[in-house]
């Protein structure tokens, strides 16, 4: 008599934003290659969007599933949700303030690189209550193999990314409104405009009130779709610049938080012009700069972060699942979750 096959793993891929279906969606197809199960929860947009062959469960449904591992790119996570608790990071850090802290949601850190590991191995070095383990992006996943390939030539005509934030602290999308305005009307270039999702609606609609035969405005839920598709990113402190960055083009930014070599930074829109010109004609050290800062927030090519992330959580469930210390009670942040999924059930 042969033993029954063990009962496959279970994995919850939890999101509150309609981006975290490009950031774990490839995870979901690692883990059906491995023979496992992967299920869906969302407590805000995102839902709507699955397809078919997704599964969503309620919250009744997530405790009975008992996953293994719940996995999110989201800042926090129920905590009354079974299993093990891994961040995946929803972006890279592009210098804003709240991209390095720690909530006291999470057992693991999946990093995205090295510069992001050692600052994330210095915190859990100090409090004790989460791991790291390196394994790259797992958005990344689908890409990899078509923007980390040889730099191809700039087009005739080029073609232009522009992308901002949503913050207005932070967005330049209205200082350079005009400048886009007037350079989108110059048949030297092409424009692809696109937003984040939470972009203010009256500048959305600005800017697609452009639209003529030089610049579309793109709606894509994954921005690395349009990569492969342009010569250059302009923007401002937006994580999509560092994803860009993984290409090898050059990226031009307006009063970027934390400007580097890898960038050509502005803070004046007469410059703007000048700055695409130089962009395109991809200055030697501006391309050295940008492959070096590339490997230091994802050196890996590929194409396997989602896989790594798998192989971190079965390390550190056959290591106990536990770390040195507890994590903290947490109690208001957890009260807020409760709140706005609205399970008042046990833990």
């Amino acid at each position: 008599m042969t033993d029954p096959k063990p009962a496959p793993k279970h994995y919850l891929l939890y999101g509150s934003e309609r981006y975290a279906l490009a950031i774990l969606r490839p995870l979901q197809e690692a883990i059906r290659a491995r023979g496992a199960e992967a299920a869906w929860f969302f407590d805000g947009p995102g839902a709507e969007d699955m397809v078919a062959g997704e599964r969503l469960l309620t919250v009744e449904e997530v405790r009975a599933w008992k996953p293994l591992a719940v996995i999110t790119s989201s800042n926090a996570v129920p905590h009354f949700f079974p299993g093990v608790k891994v961040e995946t990071f929803h972006g890279f850090d592009a210098g804003k303030p709240r991209h390095i802290y720690v909530r006291g949601f999470f057992d693991l850190y999946c990093t995205t690189g090295p510069r992001d590991t050692a600052q994330f191995q210095a915190i859990a070095d100090r409090v004790g209550h989460f791991s790291v383990t390196e394994t790259g992006f797992p958005k990344l996943d689908p890409f990899m193999q078509e923007i980390s390939g040889p730099l191809p030539p700039v087009r005739q005509p080029p073609v232009i990314l522009y992308h901002s934030t949503f913050s207005p602290s932070w967005s330049a999308a209205e200082t350079l409104y005009e400048e886009v305005k007037r350079l989108s009307r110059d048949s030297r270039w092409r424009w692809i405009v696109t937003f984040h999702p939470k972009m203010n609606p009256e500048t959305t609609a600005k800017f697609k009130a452009l639209q003529n035969e030089y610049l579309s405005f793109a709606e894509n839920d994954n921005i690395l779709e349009l990569f492969p598709q342009v010569d250059l990113m302009c923007s401002d402190t937006s994580s999509a610049l560092n994803e860009f960055l993984l290409t090898g083009k050059p990226v031009v930014t307006f009063k970027n938080r934390r400007p580097g070599p890898q960038l050509i930074d502005i803070d004046d829109p007469a410059q703007f012009e000048s700055a695409i010109g130089r962009a395109l004609a991809r200055p030697p050290e501006l391309l050295q700069a940008i492959r070096e800062y590339a490997d230091a927030i994802h050196p890996y090519r590929d194409g396997r972060s989602s896989e790594r992330v798998l192989e971190a959580i079965d390390a550190f469930v056959a290591r106990g699942a536990k770390n040195r210390r507890r994590k903290p009670l947490n109690l208001w942040r957890k009260l807020k979750i409760r709140r706005r999924i609205g399970y008042w059930g046990p833990a």
